[in-house]
């Protein structure tokens, strides 16, 4: 197991991908707080790439509650040595100084219509300031030469969703990967965010899990949906406070117009659900 290589400005990181020269370089954006779900994209990357690049940043323009992004969990240390494990080459840490020259930028990318759904709707703001440093660490990291991939988990799905249309948008050299959910053996989605919930909150986060069975197990019979019976979970789980359950179309992420009907279930569609337990925001998806 190789120690990788540290890089805290861009003139470093720059400096380790020349000094690598790849034929194919595969790249992971984080915000640390390691964790196997992360692993899972080292890896993928990994298996198709060179070189292994990942970036450990928390991006203060991420988060509208100041707390919460005080409160994120940062362990650059336990981070590398997991990147270590994973056979990453290179680690991109830089302070926030670094990334934003000259404090928060003033030209930013707007995330439209998609942005504001969901996700948007609870979190004004955070999906500008998720394409925002996704677009600087995607230069940063860029080879210039050989294949260049991006590895996103998938579930952040209105994320992914966001950067597939920011890259073909801008025509950005590179091919995006998407790599399946991780879950807990007790189906809980792995998330930095999970160090935060006691035993007594990760024991409630189940019925996020348990409430996209019910409708994956509908969808795969192809019976009617009824939504509303997955919703009414979250009324006897009292430490957890449910922001939307939906089932949407999985490319516009627009709800479609029968999942709440009791009509038959066919095509395709993709379960969102978001839920706060305790203090911590989670959020989770299935295709179906």
């Amino acid at each position: 197991m190789k120690t990788p290589k540290i890089a805290k400005t861009r003139a470093e990181l720059k400096a380790a991908i020349a000094e690598a020269n790849p034929g194919s370089l595969g790249f992971v954006p984080t915000m640390g707080a390691l964790h196997s779900g992360h692993g899972s994209l080292f890896k993928a990357a990994r298996e198709e790439n060179e070189v292994v690049v990942i970036s450990v940043f928390v991006n203060e323009l991420q988060f509208n509650d100041a707390t919460d992004y005080a409160n994120y969990p940062r362990q650059l240390e336990a981070d590398v040595q997991l990147a270590a494990e994973a056979g990453v080459d290179i680690v991109f840490a830089p302070e926030a100084e670094e990334i934003y020259h000259a404090g928060l930028p003033l030209v930013r990318l707007n995330s439209g219509a998609l942005g504001d759904m969901y996700e948007g709707a609870s979190r004004p703001g955070h999906f500008d300031g998720m394409l925002a440093v996704v677009a600087k660490l995607l230069h940063l990291a860029d080879p210039r030469q050989g294949q260049y991939r991006a590895y996103f988990g998938q579930k952040d799905a209105q994320q992914l969703a966001l950067i597939r249309c920011m890259v073909a948008d801008l025509d950005y050299p590179v091919q995006l990967r998407s790599v399946p959910i991780v879950r807990s053996e007790k189906g809980l989605a792995l998330s930095s965010r999970n160090a935060l919930l006691s035993e007594e909150e990760k024991e409630a986060a189940l019925v996020l899990h348990r409430s996209i069975q019910l409708i994956a197990g509908r969808a795969a019979r192809n019976e009617p949906l009824y939504v509303e019976d997955a919703i009414g979970m979250y009324q006897m789980a009292p430490l957890v406070e449910l922001d939307y359950f939906v089932v949407v179309n999985p490319d516009t992420l627009q709800e479609l117009a029968f999942n709440c009907q009791d009509t038959p279930f066919t095509g395709e569609g993709l379960i969102l659900v978001a839920a706060k337990v305790g203090k911590v925001r989670l959020i989770d998806n299935q295709p179906i």
